[in-house]
């Protein structure tokens, strides 16, 4: 059987520091890459230039999903996958994807997406499965922002996961650099609920946005009213927003308020995150015996999107609730289990 090819589709503007980190890795594919560029003043294009022939412009017009729709216009081939400059794929297993595709020629494959980024001197590491590779004569982006492939015609879109790993560095860096990204963001988004009303995914976007400038009683504001519609549990937008929503609550001291989570418990408590977090509110209610309840319940979870909440970050809040509590040996036994995690280590080094 011959092997499918497919377009690598993406658009970039001033992507020069990453734009090579990118496409080198993809060129050993043999795919066919294309890239848009959307209004670069550096030296992206002639980047771009040096790994493809296939270097489109395209006149910027605040709109991500006609962008994006442009670059899939170009693609020769039927199935596209659509990866971003700020993205390293660092895991590709061709053949898997290849077999893949012939087993669900109508579905949407989702990449994982790793994001590593800085908050208080403390890294953490976040795993998403992202839907990004599919048939353009079945698919098209839509949404203006945080835009997201959806079905051209009558079609009961489903989606599968393929072996594709990408390393995400668009989150990182200060938060003055998060606030300029993401206030465009904002701009687009409050554009977009304006002409098209209330939507619960931009809802979900404008919270995210505000959550990333660490303005977490506006994330809530907009999750809030996101969280009215009736939506299906199943999107992994929804599990997000409502986990992201507990950790503005906290954010924000909305303590109490956060309590409320209880309510969807049985709906979310399918994923290690979900625990922890319930076990965080717990923590910060004085709910203690609960919370150790949840943070043990968490560490028996295999699913899990960020790192450490079904191991080192739950067994050592555990350790400080016990430490708290005066029961110093209890909190260095759990203090133990953390491996090299350094606020442990920390603990540890101040309770000997």
């Amino acid at each position: 059987m011959g092997s499918i090819m497919i377009s690598i589709c993406m658009i970039v503007k001033n992507s020069e520091e990453q734009l090579g980190q990118c496409l080198e890795p993809l060129l050993p594919l043999g795919y066919e890459v294309i890239v848009v560029d959307t209004g670069s003043t550096d030296n992206t294009k002639q980047i771009a230039k040096k790994y493809t022939d296939k270097v489109y412009d395209y006149i910027w017009r605040q709109d991500f999903s006609a962008a994006r729709n442009y670059s899939v216009s170009k693609a020769t081939n039927k199935y596209v996958l659509v990866i971003d400059s700020d993205e390293v794929a660092d895991y590709f297993d061709k053949d898997e994807l290849e077999r893949l595709i012939r087993e669900n020629p109508d579905g949407v494959g989702r990449l994982v997406q790793k994001n590593s980024f800085i908050r208080d001197g403390e890294t953490f590491r976040i795993n998403n499965r992202v839907g990004r590779l599919f048939s353009k004569d079945l698919y098209e982006y839509k949404g203006k922002i945080h835009e997201q492939p959806g079905p051209i015609k009558d079609l009961e879109s489903y989606y599968y996961d393929i072996p594709v790993e990408v390393d995400h560095r668009g989150y990182d860096g200060d938060l003055e650099t998060r606030k300029k990204k993401t206030n465009r963001n904002i701009t687009i988004l409050l554009q977009q609920l304006e002409d098209d009303g209330d939507d619960p995914y931009i809802l979900y976007q404008l919270g995210k946005s505000f959550y990333m400038q660490e303005d977490y009683e506006a994330a809530c504001s907009w999750f809030d009213k996101a969280l009215y519609f009736d939506l299906d549990i199943r999107l992994e937008y929804v599990q997000d927003m409502v986990e992201s929503y507990g950790y503005a609550l906290i954010n924000s001291k909305q303590y109490e308020k956060s309590m409320q989570l209880l309510g969807v418990y049985d709906e979310f408590a399918i994923s290690a995150d979900f625990v922890y977090l319930m076990g965080l509110i717990y923590m910060n209610n004085a709910k203690f015996t609960e919370a150790i309840d949840e943070f043990i319940k968490a560490t028996k979870m295999k699913f899990h999107k960020m790192d450490g909440v079904n191991s080192y970050r739950a067994y050592y809040n555990i350790g400080v609730i016990y430490e708290c509590l005066g029961l110093v040996d209890k909190a260095k036994t759990y203090y133990n289990k953390c491996g090299d995690y350094e606020p442990a280590l920390v603990r540890l080094r101040d309770n000997t």
